[in-house]
């Protein structure tokens, strides 16, 4: 079986798993690697950007040649390489664990329980939920979901087009390093750099696909696009920018302004703050059913370009 139709079944299969599925409860892979990734980090963590180098490419490295070998392994079988397509997408898309949590924090916010979505904000996002109020608290979830859009579901599409399965787990690998040492902390300021740099780069094809594909599925396009083209530059992150000011555009909301991280408070530019509203807690469901419609548009668009960059290089 060509490697092009082995990845269209591979991911259709794999983004179903997801959908029925969710993550698993134990033993996911992606904890398996973090707690690998920690482990090598024990051994070679220096506060130098060179030893955090070091870390990056012996972590996302070693997945990507755990994949090319798993890749060989079944090359000859096209049941088992599809099998294999499957289990790698479905290990590294989180759309529906991603749905749940949301829709948590969202239900327990229009019951009035405000202490019961802090508690639970945390499974979704790094932000204090103790600095946040209600709508703080909806403006979260619905920035983690278009984030995460990209980070846990299209951009691993994307990958997987591009790389197969060795894409897969090593845009997974390095996404997953990118929140483990890449943030700006005192430990991993160096350390983390190579981290976080590589997930930039990693991150910057999904980002803009997810940018377009929310302007395609929401209800909003031109306001998408608007947002997107006039408020994009303005966030720190170079990918969560076009995803958040689309989404944004799209949900017909502001995102964006002050938050707070581990005690460290930010001002953040707003996005979309001429023509949104605030954010409120139904905006939630809102913003988790346009992930799912750009989750499903991701696949059709990378199983699409792959089968055509085949047909054409045949």
């Amino acid at each position: 079986m060509r490697a092009d139709r082995v990845h269209a079944y591979g991911a259709a299969l794999g983004l179903l798993g997801d959908l029925l599925l969710g993550d698993p409860r134990r033993g996911h892979p992606v904890a398996a690697f973090g707690r690998a990734a920690g482990a090598v980090e024990r051994v070679l963590w220096r506060d130098h950007r060179g030893w955090g180098a070091l870390h990056t490419v012996v972590c996302a490295g070693g997945a990507v040649v755990l994949g090319a070998a798993a890749d060989r392994a079944v090359r000859r079988s096209p049941a088992a390489s599809v099998a294999l397509a499957s289990a790698a997408t479905w290990a590294v898309v989180g759309g529906t664990s991603l749905a749940r949590e949301a829709r948590a924090v969202g239900r327990a916010l229009e019951a009035g329980d405000v202490e019961g979505a802090r508690a639970r904000l945390p499974h979704l996002c790094g932000r204090d939920p103790q600095a946040l109020d209600a709508d703080g608290i909806a403006r979260a979830v619905v920035e983690s979901v278009a984030e995460n859009t990209s980070d846990a579901v299209v951009g691993a599409l994307v990958w997987g087009a591009v790389g197969g399965v060795p894409g897969l787990l090593g845009f997974r690998a390095v996404n997953t390093l990118d929140a483990m040492v890449g943030h700006r902390s005192p430990r991993y300021r160096r350390f983390g750099w190579a981290s976080a740099r590589l997930d930039d780069l990693a991150g910057w094809p999904g980002a803009r696909l997810t940018a377009v594909l929310a302007a395609v599925a929401g209800d909003r396009p031109r306001a998408a696009v608007r947002a997107w083209r006039d408020d994009a530059h303005l966030h720190p992150s170079p990918n969560a920018g076009p995803v958040e000011a689309s989404f944004a555009g799209a949900l017909g909301v502001r995102l964006g302004g002050t938050l707070s991280y581990g005690g460290r408070v930010e001002h953040r530019p707003v996005l979309n703050g001429t023509a949104g509203r605030a954010v409120v807690a139904h905006d939630i469901e809102r913003a988790v059913r346009l992930s799912r419609r750009v989750g499903l548009l991701a696949l059709g668009v990378t199983v699409a370009a792959r089968l055509i960059a085949k047909g054409r290089s045949s």
